[in-house]
């Protein structure tokens, strides 16, 4: 197939934060947004976590645990979040922040400008770069929403995990690589033994893929952290992509962009052989 894009990558929110410091890992940043260029799509995970990390540095304290106040968070880590990137992207390329919610994933119409929006950027030299709208969904609001949506559409987007998302965009602008970096090596049939690392999840056509991501998924138990939706999650998530044939690459953020493309380091790879 031709694909539009070259790779659409997205970074979680604990590959991004110095867990020692509790602050924004600033080396790991400044590396990965030195590789970047027109032609990628970025998905970054992390505002709320940075807007909460700054906000505590500044007060002294934590706001209560509210919805209202992860979206507090999220508005004052985008601002951040943008500067960090801003600052270490090469000075030759525009950056462009673009902030998406579920319903833009589930009306036709504003897919397709979204879709406009980022093939745009590679035209014009620039990279988008993308995250969920934290600051102004509530999550009350946004499941009536799903629900109603369910009631007239067989498929429903609800994208409050950005891998989700950047699978989305993959899918948008049929992406050539979908690089889903994490805090860990890749996939594991048991996220607390390092040996169990699944390096290759393949089939010779779109049918067979699906199914052996599927397997692997029942094999597939816990998450490598509390709060994390795991690896079956992940899967289920990549599925549509690789169905379509984008290389998905799940890896660790640890390793260059180029490290992994180029197949130097491990990682979990899903394709169509």
């Amino acid at each position: 197939m031709k694909f539009d894009v070259e790779l659409v990558g997205k970074i979680g929110s604990m590959a991004l934060i110095d867990k020692q410091d509790n602050m924004i890992d600033y080396t790991r940043v400044a590396r990965l947004s030195r590789e970047l260029r027109p032609g990628y799509i970025w998905v970054s995970s992390g505002a709320t976590e940075i807007g909460r990390l700054d906000y505590i540095m500044r007060a002294g304290k934590e706001l209560p645990d509210t919805e209202e106040a992860k979206a507090d968070y999220a508005a004052q880590g985008q601002a951040i979040l943008m500067q960090t990137y801003r600052q270490y992207v090469d000075s030759k390329y525009s950056v462009r922040q673009i902030l998406v919610e579920h319903h833009h994933f589930n009306d036709p119409v504003k897919s397709g400008v979204i879709r406009d929006l980022l093939l745009r950027c590679r035209r014009q030299n620039a990279i988008p770069i993308i995250n969920y709208n934290d600051a102004v969904s509530q999550s009350e609001n946004r499941r009536m929403e799903i629900s109603a949506l369910s009631k007239s559409q067989a498929v429903v987007h609800e994208c409050i995990d950005n891998d989700e998302t950047a699978s989305l965009v993959a899918c948008l602008v049929k992406a050539e690589t979908l690089l889903i970096l994490t805090s860990v090596d890749g996939i594991y049939a048991d996220p607390h033994d390092p040996s169990t690392l699944i390096e290759e999840i393949a089939g010779k056509d779109a049918h067979e893929l699906v199914e052996n991501i599927e397997y692997y998924k029942s094999c597939c138990e816990g998450a490598s952290r509390k709060g994390a939706n795991g690896a079956k999650a992940k899967l289920e998530y990549v599925k549509e992509a690789a169905a379509q044939g984008t290389r998905v690459l799940i890896a660790n953020a640890k390793y260059s962009i180029r490290a992994i493309l180029s197949g130097e380091v491990k990682c979990t790879r899903i394709c169509i052989r």
